[in-house]
């Protein structure tokens, strides 16, 4: 990692800071967005229907009443399908939600012993 002459240290940093802080609020701009992510799941015969939010919680199942027809065993099947189909959906949503927050993410490099050292060699070679 090359660092700015001594000079450019303070303009550095500023942009070293302003390059986490577009991390930090992109990254919460999604958490945002995945709170906002609503999954859908119809049943193949339209009887049932469910939403779920980004976090994978159910916020709504629809039973058409001509699926109370149904045996117990079929209904349940049914019911737990749909809400899954639901939460999946929902959880794919936001998984590429996240997936482009992380690919957009560019965290500078971290500042390590080397630009603290370069710059006590650069101080002290001033000093000579």
């Amino acid at each position: 990692m090359s660092f700015p002459s001594p000079d450019h240290d303070a303009e550095y940093l500023e942009e070293y800071a302003a390059q986490g802080r577009r991390v930090i609020r992109d990254l919460r701009a999604a958490q945002a967005a995945i709170r906002q992510v609503e999954g859908l799941a119809r049943s193949k015969d339209g009887l049932l229907e469910a939403a779920a939010d980004g976090q994978g919680g159910l916020t709504r199942l629809r039973i058409d009443p001509r699926a109370l027809r149904l045996d117990e065993a079929t209904l349940g099947h049914e019911v737990t399908a749909v809400l899954q189909a639901a939460q999946e959906d929902a959880a794919r949503k936001a998984q590429e939600i996240a997936d482009e927050a992380m690919g957009a993410a560019h965290l500078p490099e971290p500042l390590d012993e080397t630009f603290v050292r370069q710059r006590v060699e650069q101080a002290a070679r001033d000093l000579l």
